[in-house]
């Protein structure tokens, strides 16, 4: 007899805490583009437009090569194809310590958005091989927490190495851009060693733990009626796919508008860089409390879309206090709530594309949903810089990121009586009639 906690506990054990180092590494290194900004934009000579369009461009990149990415993960295994982006995204990172112009800023973004293309998305699809539908939601918990951790390293880290300007006649935001990117090369070689393609695949599961598992992820298509498509293309195409999409370009665009902005907005409050550092981490505390309790909840509740609309409407009144109030104390305390809302908001609806595909299409289908709602990761920052460009404060940009999640929350009714109440109602249909 299977123990399903003590083998879902192994699992996790054994996959998750170095899928969560590689993310952070990964997160890290996208985000750390807003405290380099601080500074090199004198040197560079980037302004608040060409900063935000260029920070946006990484999602272009990201956008245009996360499907095709994904595609060959499930071609070539989880292990070479993850080691092969470390090895493209920490050398790139570690170039943009040299760009000497917005030109060269702008095509070193979009090339690290295409190096990491199909990481974030891979690790989902990979996730779906290894856990029934039931526990996702808290292993997908545990896998954002990279996202707030990373956030939490960043801010100090990031403090500190823009205070070695000067060192070897680097300046503080170069040194920045080459100590994050170096450990994404050197993550390589172990993950190689250390990362399993799948369960088939490992010596730590007895035959029947493989058994039981396949046994349950074949429960999971029957029961969710869940779609492999001959062709994984042809998910692409899939208006499901198409509606999680929308449905989830509220969050990226969030999330990113506001962490790629956040160490400008509190810089405003006044302070040095390493204390821009300590107080720019401080949201994302929330941001873990989230994941630790909310993602849980759903699973024990089976409920996804209840919990998907009480985080939009946290998200958007977060964001509109954060503008709206003057009082710094205030407005980090809007801004927690948000990062609270937006992390578990995450965690949550990345347990619904499992729902509906399986297989290849799982892999073409994730893939599609996190690059259609990543263009939200260009919208945002780019948004946010050209209405303060515009208005010449960040307010208007909070007011615009609240009235996104808005639509996010007006969203969860459509996705839920499109998506899940037909399903349902067509897996009910083909049970009476076998």
């Amino acid at each position: 007899m299977i123990q399903e906690q003590r083998l879902v506990r192994l699992i996790t054990l054994k996959l998750i805490p170095f899928l969560v180092l590689l993310y952070l590494v990964a997160y890290v290194d996208r985000s750390a583009v807003g405290f380099a900004k601080l500074h090199m934009g004198a040197d560079v000579g980037i302004g608040d437009a060409a900063y935000g369009f260029g920070a946006g461009l990484f999602f272009i990149g990201y956008f245009l090569f996360e499907v095709p990415s994904n595609l060959l993960l499930d071609r070539f295994g989880a292990r070479r194809w993850f080691a092969r982006i470390l090895v493209t995204w920490g050398a790139i990172t570690v170039g943009m310590a040299f760009v000497s112009g917005p030109n060269g800023f702008y095509v070193m973004r979009f090339l690290l958005g295409a190096a990491e293309a199909g990481f974030f998305p891979g690790v989902l699809y990979y996730i779906t091989q290894w856990y029934p539908v039931r526990h996702r939601g808290k292993i997908l918990g545990f896998f954002i927490l990279s996202q707030p951790l990373a956030m939490l390293v960043t801010g100090p880290l990031s403090g500190a190495l823009l205070g070695l300007d000067g060192y070897f006649g680097l300046h503080g935001w170069q040194w920045l851009f080459i100590c994050i990117g170096t450990p994404a090369v050197l993550l390589a070689w172990p993950t190689l060693r250390l990362l399993p393609d799948g369960p088939d695949k490992v010596r730590w599961l007895s035959e029947a733990e493989r058994a039981w598992l396949k046994e349950q992820l074949q429960n999971d298509l029957c029961e969710f009626g869940q779609t492999r498509h001959g062709n994984p293309l042809h998910a692409l195409k899939d208006r499901r796919v198409l509606l999680l999409a929308l449905y989830y370009l509220p969050v990226t665009l969030s999330i990113y508008g506001l962490g790629l902005w956040l160490p400008t907005l509190i810089h405003q409050f006044g302070g040095s860089d390493l204390v821009t550092g300590f107080v720019s981490a401080v949201p994302y505390l929330f941001g873990i409390l989230g994941l630790l309790v909310v993602p849980r909840s759903s699973d024990r509740l089976n409920d996804r879309y209840g919990h998907l609309g009480v985080l939009y409407a946290l998200g958007a009144a977060g964001l509109f206090l954060s503008a709206w109030l003057s009082a710094p104390v205030l407005q980090l305390a809007a801004l927690c709530l948000v990062a609270f809302a937006l992390f578990s908001c995450t965690a949550v609806f990345w347990t619904l594309p499992g729902r509906f595909f399986s297989g290849a299409s799982a892999a073409a289908g994730i893939a599609l949903i996190n690059s259609i709602g990543n263009l939200g990761g260009y919208l945002g920052p780019f948004g946010i810089g050209a209405l303060k460009a515009y208005t010449g404060n960040l307010a208007s940009g909070l007011y615009f990121l609240s009235m996104v999640m808005l639509l996010g929350l007006m969203l969860t009714g459509v996705v839920y009586t499109r998506l899940e109440r037909r399903q349902r109602e067509g897996a009910a249909l083909a049970g009476t009639s076998r």
